[in-house]
């Protein structure tokens, strides 16, 4: 048996950039030498679609766009309806 306690991993307070993936655009070369400033670019998605959280390349959880509420009202943020086990390491 082990009695002594579980020390937290030293990682679990590194700081880790995640990417929130709105979708994406195709245009042609031709269109996006055109663009300026006020240009229109749609994207592949609505805006009640999900969004896609992403640590690199590594897809880690799904979720839908949120306002937040009280101090930081007006700020963007996501709900998370799906995650990925990251238990094992990403």
């Amino acid at each position: 048996m082990d009695d002594m306690p579980q020390t937290a991993n030293p990682f679990s307070q590194v700081p880790i950039e995640i990417t929130i993936s709105v979708g994406k655009a195709r245009p042609l070369v031709r269109d996006l030498l055109r663009m300026k400033r006020d240009s229109i670019l749609p994207l592949d998605r609505r805006v009640e679609d999900p969004v896609e959280l992403y640590v690199g390349d590594k897809l880690i959880a799904r979720g839908e766009l949120t306002e937040m509420e009280g101090d930081s009202n007006g700020q963007l943020a996501v709900r998370l309806t799906e995650v990925v086990d990251l238990q094992n390491g990403l």
